[in-house]
């Protein structure tokens, strides 16, 4: 009989039809003393790689400066049979060119349902900002609309 992991777990087609259908995500980094620092972030997700925007000076970008270790999670679900979710470990890279800048949150506005352009909040702020390149070391996945009822 197969093991429960193995029966929720997502394959790489429904993975990536879930990080490309979802826009938030929780990011994990460690701060100084090593506690777990989790904020929620938009990203999007492209050719493995999970991005976001922040600025420059923020908690998590000092964090990740000083520890480019990083957890990313998206989950949907309310009830314990609904839940679905990814978990990301990596490492993420800080990228600081302003045109890369302009085209993640450009990118990140079109997955909002944005026309086009950067969305007017950020806009304002994009040269204090960086972005945020997670790429994968480990991914675990669950989605527990595929037991029913088992277990």
């Amino acid at each position: 009989m197969p093991s429960r992991q193995s029966l929720i777990k997502f394959d790489r087609a429904e993975q990536e039809q879930f990080l490309n259908k979802n826009l938030k995500a929780a990011l994990a980094t460690l701060d100084k003393n090593g506690f777990p620092h989790v904020v929620a972030m938009n990203y999007f997700y492209i050719d493995g790689a999970i991005y976001m925007t922040s600025y420059g000076k923020a908690q998590k970008v000092v964090n990740i400066r000083r520890n480019p270790k990083v957890g990313v999670m998206v989950e949907t679900g309310r009830s314990y049979d609904e839940l679905q979710g990814v978990l990301v470990r990596g490492y993420c890279q800080i990228i600081e060119d302003p045109e890369r800048v302009r085209e993640s949150l450009r990118a990140i506005g079109q997955k909002q349902g944005q026309r086009s352009g950067v969305p007017r909040e950020a806009a304002a702020s994009m040269p204090k900002r960086v972005v945020l390149k997670i790429v994968p070391e480990k991914i675990t996945s669950w989605d527990h609309t595929k037991l029913d009822g088992r277990y």
